[in-house]
């Protein structure tokens, strides 16, 4: 993994352990509200990607490109792409139960990814260093052994649930404020 990519994880870098209520592999993890345009249900456009807990701090994910979708004629469009590896490498965030947001996100693309194929995006968490979560991804056409189209590597900053109540537009913050307990599921999850 890694061609191209300069997010490097430093030597002082250790792998955390897996939260004690992380999800057990293969469970479906959940969006982070459902108008999510990465992984929410109801969004007419979105992505809806779908990602399941791994073994050790790994997730597996996959969304399939539609019309709506595309960039150049029957190809996906490269932010868009950009955006599904934000989303599942966001997903990482479950395995250890923390808050964070994406410091810095970098993707490397290796190859077309046709409309009406499904990316299968494999990804895990290589090190952290203090609030600083550092992460890898690549994404396979059509299964997880197919060819190889689109690597990333990102840096999730770990934060305080503060940080989305307070950055919310006033109509979010009574539904955010009460998710301070990460153990409390709701229809909001924030990088649980």
């Amino acid at each position: 993994m890694s061609r191209g990519l300069s997010i490097v994880v430093p030597d002082s870098a250790v792998i955390p352990e897996r939260h004690a209520q992380a999800p057990v592999p293969g469970t479906l993890l959940g969006s982070h509200n459902p108008d999510c345009y990465g992984c929410g249900a109801s969004h007419p456009a979105g992505l809806h990607l779908t990602a399941y807990s791994g073994e050790g701090m790994t997730i597996n994910a996959k969304f399939t490109v539609t019309e709506m979708h595309q960039g150049a004629p029957g190809l996906a469009h490269g932010g868009l792409l950009s955006c599904a590896f934000d989303e599942a490498l966001g997903k990482l965030m479950w395995l250890v139960r923390q808050p964070a947001v994406t410091g810095k996100l970098e993707t490397s693309f290796l190859a077309p990814v046709p409309v009406g194929t499904t990316l299968f995006i494999q990804a895990e968490i290589a090190g952290q260093v203090g609030r600083k979560i550092y992460c890898r991804a690549e994404g396979r056409i059509g299964s997880d052994e197919g060819q190889l189209a689109v690597e990333a590597a990102a840096i999730f900053v770990i934060v305080p649930m503060e940080h989305f109540v307070n950055n919310a537009p006033e109509g979010y913050r009574d539904v955010l404020a009460g998710r301070k307990d990460l153990s409390i599921a709701t229809e909001f999850e924030i990088n649980p």
